[in-house]
């Protein structure tokens, strides 16, 4: 008989045990004295475990083809940097995310492109309008349509404005804009374009003669700007009940993510970036699970 006793370390499933203290750093806030208190672990092994599975990248999605309604939007961290956020418009999770120093043409095109290499062909993406972010999606999906953002129109259009417009055109078009929102069927577009090309026709000669130097004529021409260009893109939404006519759902998410790193702040640069992809990913999984 043997007297021999061979053991195998399984490190794959050590790993796989340890990722829950992790996870419960990332997504909970544990601090390391609280997992250290609830796992048993010494701190030293849980900041190794937390450094290691911050130096992996968590598994990203292989085949695109089934998102066709996404929500697009960045947003920055103290001028440190800005998140990129492609999400999926039906179940709100997280398609794809980029962190860059300043959102680009030159840098959203690569991250695009490599999200329709693996088959992402969106009907429509709803975005807060930004040039860059228009620019790479049109030169990739021509044929997407574009749904731009309502409460970005609404709020942008009213911080220019002001509170109290100074002229009546000002507070016409305010008040124009504060009903976009909510606007919900095709009779309720029909009447917001009729009442807004009623404004262009009594005011808008009035308003392009306004004189430049005062910065309240200066934005009141840019809110007119603003409108006309978003305008063939503003009721998408309408005709297809999957386009998302704000952006809303996905700066729920960058608040809550935001909230997330402040209880982690410290990290360097290449941690962080991972804490964030870390954070799609395990929200990914908390969504999948509630299905």
């Amino acid at each position: 008989m043997c007297s021999k006793t061979f053991i195998r370390k399984n490190r794959k499933n050590k790993r796989h045990q340890e990722r829950h203290w992790f996870k419960l750093w990332v997504m909970d806030h544990y601090s390391i004295r609280q997992l250290s208190v609830l796992s048993g672990h010494s701190p030293a092994k849980l900041k190794r475990i937390k450094n290691y599975w911050l130096e992996q990248s968590p598994p990203e999605c292989e085949d695109c083809r089934p998102f066709t309604h996404l929500v697009l939007d960045g947003t920055y961290f103290h001028k440190d940097g800005c998140l990129v956020t492609l999400m999926h418009a039906a179940d709100q999770t997280i398609l794809s995310n980029l962190y860059v120093p300043k959102e680009g043409f030159a840098t959203s095109l690569p991250w695009l492109k490599g999200l329709q290499e693996r088959g992402l062909a969106p009907l429509a993406i709803t975005t807060d309008g930004e040039r860059s972010a228009l620019r790479a999606i049109g030169a990739l999906w021509p044929r997407a349509r574009i749904q731009r953002c309502l409460y970005h129109i609404q709020h942008e259009g009213c911080r220019w404005l002001r509170t109290y417009p100074g002229t009546q055109a000002g507070r016409e078009l305010r008040w124009l804009l504060v009903s976009l929102t909510s606007i919900r069927s095709v009779k309720e577009r029909n009447r917001f374009v009729s009442t807004y090309k009623a404004w262009l026709g009594r005011h808008r000669a009035f308003v392009l003669a306004l004189p430049l130097q005062r910065k309240a004529n200066f934005d009141l021409k840019r809110t007119l700007a603003l409108i006309n260009n978003a305008l063939p893109d503003m009721f998408h939404y309408l005709m297809d009940p999957g386009i998302h006519a704000t952006t809303n759902a996905l700066e729920g998410w960058h608040s809550r993510i935001k909230r997330a790193y402040r209880q982690h702040a410290g990290l360097s640069q290449r941690h962080k970036i991972q804490f964030l992809k870390w954070c799609s990913y395990f929200e990914n999984q908390q969504k999948t699970n509630n299905l």
